[in-house]
């Protein structure tokens, strides 16, 4: 039988036990922050370019995690136990990165949103080869159901689909590889390390994209197709240097918001909130670009969550048992 102890919450301070509501309230504030912040550097692709903005915004996030180090006990915290693996996993969160605002200019926010939530598909798939364990029937059922879903989703057979959509498909693999590397190799790394490296990473390929774009140009007809990606540093406006700094915070705020709701109650009962993202990007798309999904996109990302609240009830239920 679990014990839920009943003491105060506070989002810095050690968990006291489990706090349902507020663990609730936590997940929804993260994914409208995350979700507004994803729609927020669609809204100003036009105005910079991907590394430009990654380079920006990164060192906002290195700079607010070398605060919270020093007050959380000093900046040894953000020094990983294996480097290697932290390093390699803030590779892959460049390369989700990459794929996902690649094509920002022709996607819609919801497009973006269910190609990147495909990521519970692509680890339940990896999870065999990589990590030696069994995909049953439930993995099974729920990879063929989001599989659906994003078929519907991309609608390859329309007149106006493009391979453009596929890219945020791509970023949900190397999301889901960046989940499997965080599972099999990184679980006593500090979190504050794990984040640090991120930027770091993140810093490093945004100002070898700019140097390379920057001497080598890539032709006219490139740069009109993919300007967000294809151009290495624009000529900096203010919102160019605002947004990425907000982006800095919201990220942040986000990610600590998720990470405090799932220490602080079941995640089973929290992932279906996650897939809210969903909802909240259509509806930032609505907010800053007028747009909708349609009534099958709608269906399709309903499947694509259903698939991953299965996986993750799944893998909960798995966990259960091998606690037990």
């Amino acid at each position: 039988m679990k014990v839920r102890f009943r003491g105060t919450f506070s989002i810095f301070g050690a968990p006291t036990g489990d706090h349902p509501f507020n663990a609730m309230c936590l997940v929804l504030a993260g994914v409208v922050v995350l979700a507004l912040q994803d729609a927020l550097i669609k809204y100003i692709s036009p105005q910079t370019s991907f590394w430009q903005f990654q380079t920006i915004r990164a060192l906002g996030n290195l700079s607010l995690i070398i605060c919270l180090s020093i007050v959380a006990g000093g900046i040894k915290l953000v020094i990983p136990e294996n480097w290697r693996p932290v390093y390699f996993r803030g590779f892959m969160q460049a390369l989700c990165m990459f794929f996902f605002f690649a094509g920002a200019p022709y996607l819609s926010v919801a497009q973006m949103a269910a190609g990147l939530y495909t990521y519970p598909l692509f680890v339940s798939l990896l999870a065999g080869p990589l990590l030696g364990e069994k995909i049953g029937p439930w993995r099974i059922s729920a990879v063929l159901i989001g599989a659906v879903g994003a078929l519907l989703m991309l609608n390859p057979l329309a007149a106006e689909f493009s391979y453009v959509q596929l890219l945020p498909v791509a970023a949900g693999f190397f999301y889901a590889c960046n989940l499997l590397i965080l599972r099999r190799a990184c679980r006593t790394e500090n979190p504050l390390a794990l984040t640090f490296a991120v930027a770091v990473i993140f810093i490093i390929c945004g100002l070898c994209g700019i140097s390379i774009l920057s001497l080598f140009p890539l032709s006219k007809d490139i740069i009109l197709a993919m300007p967000f990606v294809a151009v290495g540093w624009p000529e900096l406006v203010m919102i160019g240097v605002l947004i990425p700094i907000l982006c800095s915070f919201m990220n942040l705020f986000g990610n600590i918001c998720l990470a405090r709701a799932y220490q602080t109650a079941d995640s089973s009962w929290l992932a279906p909130l996650d897939f809210s993202y969903l909802l909240f990007a259509a509806i930032w798309g609505r907010i800053l670009f007028d747009t909708w999904p349609t009534s099958q996109a709608i269906f399709g990302m309903g499947l694509i969550a259903t698939g991953g609240i299965i996986t993750a009830w799944r893998e909960s239920q798995v966990q259960k048992l091998s606690d037990a």
